[in-house]
């Protein structure tokens, strides 16, 4: 695998080698040695899947607050999105700036995302399958989001929105000193 570090602080773009012979390919998608090299969690504990059948589909902008240390890894099985992270972390250089990158089956990348960030994708293809792994266990009482047209960020969707879920469009507006004040109280109570 090939580390490249992203715009957002802590965050990687992460390439598959591929092992190409007569039958195909075969290609690591994670190992916790080479994850440990570059000072990321070796231990993902929990996988998801989700399969999106249209085009222009939004998921997210979903994230964990403190004490959850949720980073993602994630990457498109089958056709591609677009994905991308908001740096939700008040402490960070990088704070409230975003991040995207497509991400295909073809291109075998993958985006690796700290803990403290939001994350959400638009699939760009009918029947698009995206995988995860969490570095944490989800946790429903810490699970919060942003809206995904929020004028804060500016989130370009390369798209018309096809689908997306009530819960995903009815966030309420990002409120900085809110966010701020919850996520230090989350941090001294975790």
């Amino acid at each position: 695998m090939i580390f490249t570090p992203g715009t957002i602080l802590g965050s990687f773009l992460v390439d598959i080698e591929r092992k190409p012979d007569a039958r195909g390919y075969f290609s690591r998608v994670f190992c916790a040695e080479e994850f440990a090299r570059q000072g990321l969690p070796g231990h993902l504990p929990q996988a998801s899947i989700s399969r999106n059948i249209r085009a222009g589909t939004v998921r997210g902008m979903h994230f964990q607050w403190p004490p959850s240390h949720e980073a993602k890894l994630v990457r498109c099985e089958r056709g591609s999105v677009l994905d991308v992270i908001v740096d939700l972390r008040p402490d960070s250089v990088t704070y409230l700036q975003k991040m995207s990158v497509e991400l295909t089956m073809d291109a075998a990348n993958m985006l690796y995302m700290p803990a403290g960030v939001a994350h959400g994708f638009q699939t760009l293809v009918d029947d698009t399958v995206v995988h995860y792994q969490m570095s944490d266990v989800f946790a429903p009482a810490l699970a919060d989001g942003l809206p995904w047209h929020d004028p804060a960020f500016g989130i370009k969707w390369p798209l018309p929105i096809s689908v997306i879920a009530d819960r995903d469009r009815d966030y309420p507006a990002f409120d900085r000193a809110a966010h701020e004040r919850r996520y230090r109280a989350a941090l001294a109570a975790g």
